[in-house]
């Protein structure tokens, strides 16, 4: 396939495929499963950072089944939010994994939206309450937004709360959960929006220059926390407040500079809690999270969802 050829899935493309957290959950587990049956290779994910405020980095991964490859290359950089862009800024290749050939450019940024609240997802189907009502989110970004569409289809939320570092996204992101049926409070502070919470959403921009300013010991008992941005704003001292961390990939942490959590904390990872090595929730009490750094499968399943639903419905490149 040539470069003129090669079809550019936008993210409005994406978009209009329908696709459901039911769906999202079913491939990134589909693709864990083979990931620990040796089908499918997950490489630990490669980061530059410059010093500047940047975040770069790539991810791989391949499977037999669906027989593809996605290799994602993303910037972040605050200063984009000057220059009128996304801090966040990203593309998926997507490959045949046989020939190397490839199929399809999927646009990144939803890719890494969804990817994220996939395996958020998938943690919380073992690990939150079924009967979570309440929802607490610090930082109301694109991952925010795309953690309640998940989460709504998943529990019957009936409140958010949400704290961020300006009003302008906090406030826009609670007029949207109102507009779709949901209380909504806008909070000045973490402690309020975590205080009572049955879920709670961490997705700080990533920066190790943030002063961590949230405290596990604030949660109630039987709350699941999500926690997408390297546990950045978490302070160390209340992290022992959880029951039990799992975390997306212990091989992949093994080979990170930086621990996400202290090692003595962690039970265990995602892949353990899929194929049933490791217990899901144990009782109503327990407080529970899910800290991760990205999963490369997890850009696989949204790139080949996309592409699979995208030729289904009769698109051709």
């Amino acid at each position: 396939m040539s470069a003129e050829t090669l079809p550019y899935l936008s993210r409005a493309t994406c978009e209009s495929l329908g696709l459901r957290a039911t769906d999202v959950i079913e491939m990134t587990e589909r693709l864990i499963l083979g990931a620990a049956a040796g089908r499918v290779w997950n490489a630990p994910k490669s980061v530059v950072m410059p010093g500047d405020g940047r975040y770069l980095m790539a991810t791989l991964s391949a499977a037999e089944d669906p027989p593809l490859m996605a290799v994602k290359s993303l910037g972040l950089n605050p200063k984009n939010s000057g220059r009128g862009l996304p801090q966040i800024n990203a593309v998926v290749a997507l490959h045949d994994a046989d020939t190397g050939v490839p199929v399809a450019i999927v646009e990144g940024n939803w890719v890494t939206e969804l990817r994220t609240a996939g395996l958020s997802a998938v943690a919380a189907r073992y690990l939150a309450r079924a009967d979570s009502r309440v929802a607490a989110f610090i930082g109301c970004g694109a991952q925010a937004r795309s953690h309640l569409d998940a989460f709504r289809q998943m529990f019957p939320l009936a409140e958010v709360r949400a704290m961020g570092r300006g009003t302008a996204n906090r406030d826009r992101f609670c007029a949207d959960a109102r507009a779709s049926g949901l209380a909504a409070v806008a909070c000045d502070d973490a402690e309020s929006a975590v205080r009572g919470a049955d879920i709670v959403v961490t997705s700080v921009t990533l920066s190790y220059d943030t002063e961590p300013f949230i405290d596990a010991r604030w949660l109630k008992e039987g709350a699941f926390a999500a926690i997408t941005d390297l546990g950045i704003p978490w302070l160390d001292e209340g992290m022992d407040f959880f029951d039990r961390i799992v975390i997306d990939d212990l091989e992949q942490e093994r080979k990170m500079e930086k621990p996400l959590v202290a090692t003595s904390l962690i039970d265990g990872d995602i892949t353990g809690l899929v194929t049933g090595s490791l217990a899901p929730r144990q009782g109503d009490a327990e407080r529970t999270a899910f800290v991760f750094r990205g999963l490369a499968l997890g850009d696989l399943a949204l790139a080949a969802l996309a592409w699979q639903r995208w030729r289904e419905r009769g698109a051709r490149p």
